[in-house]
């Protein structure tokens, strides 16, 4: 394991940093000495994560897909900061349900946000990462290791920005620029919860076996990842069983296409009762992305 480094004047950039992990993460490495650059959608939340960090900080506000608007974010924040030694790309929206039922919007924004946003924000923090032989972490999923079923927008996006991640470490890792993957299982964000409010994906959650059934706190997940970009790791993982999975995650498909065959069959009268109902972005962030983007076409 590597050495830790100090995050002592280091500056960092967090996306989606208006709750959840990235405003715990914001917080915490604010505490370890890090000037903490935070962007999101919502203008009022960034402004009060921002009040409650430690030193020097700023937020911006941008959606991650627009290239335009990333780019004079990577922009300014150089410009004020002088540099950037980190940046985590957390931004992330989920939706749930069948994919035959599946809101097309909200499928494809889920894409979008978490897979498109995340190339597009490693695009434009990319130059100035080069410039300090900084650090990416790209935060994916237990949802990239195990495919499920009602989550084919979220296992493919967090399947994307893995591969995205591996992919990015050769080219750039000459160069002097780590690139990481942090993985998460279920921890409680506003995501979770909102996703827990649709008792079909409660109730067939709860029949994943332990470990992965659990929700987890967030602190000691945020946590990890902390130790993990002051190490400049190749893989974070939130939750300490998440690493054990990789040893076997080759036989996981086989394994959830036949357990959960069996499980959407026991739960199939449920999920055509509620078939034709609408099922947007989950959580507080997605209602806010959803918001947003509404604004804009307004």
């Amino acid at each position: 394991m590597s050495a830790r480094n100090s995050l002592e004047g280091q500056v960092a950039v967090v996306t989606g940093a208006a709750r959840g992990v990235g405003e715990l993460l914001a917080r915490k490495l604010s505490a370890r000495g890090a000037t903490v650059a935070l962007v999101g959608l919502e203008p009022d939340e960034l402004k009060r994560v921002a009040d409650t960090l430690h030193g020097e900080g700023g937020h911006w506000h941008a959606d991650v897909t627009d290239h335009a608007a990333m780019a004079q974010v990577a922009r300014e924040v150089k410009e004020r900061f002088g540099k950037v030694d980190i940046v985590v790309a957390n931004a992330g929206v989920a939706t749930g349900g069948p994919f035959v039922d599946s809101d097309e919007r909200a499928w494809n924004r889920v894409i979008e946000v978490n897979l498109i946003g995340s190339a597009t924000t490693a695009r434009a923090f990319l130059p100035v990462l080069l410039e300090s032989r900084g650090y990416l972490l790209q935060i994916a999923s237990l949802a990239a290791i195990t495919p499920a079923p009602l989550m084919t927008a979220y296992c493919a996006s967090k399947s994307g920005v893995e591969a995205f991640a591996h992919s990015l470490r050769a080219e750039v890792g000459y160069r002097g620029v780590r690139v990481g993957v942090g993985y998460l299982s279920w921890t409680d964000t506003d995501m979770v919860r909102g996703a827990d409010e649709d008792e079909v994906l409660r109730d067939l959650r709860a029949t994943l076996p332990w470990p992965s059934n659990r929700t987890y706190p967030l602190g000691p997940a945020v946590d990890r990842l902390v130790a993990g970009i002051e190490r400049r790791s190749a893989h974070v993982y939130g939750q300490w069983w998440l690493r054990g999975m990789q040893s076997f995650r080759g036989y996981l498909p086989s394994l959830i296409g036949t357990v959960g065959q069996r499980e959407m069959r026991r739960f199939a009268p449920r999920l055509e009762a509620a078939s034709g109902t609408r099922r947007g972005l989950v959580g507080a962030g997605g209602g806010a992305d959803e918001a947003a983007r509404n604004s804009r076409r307004g």
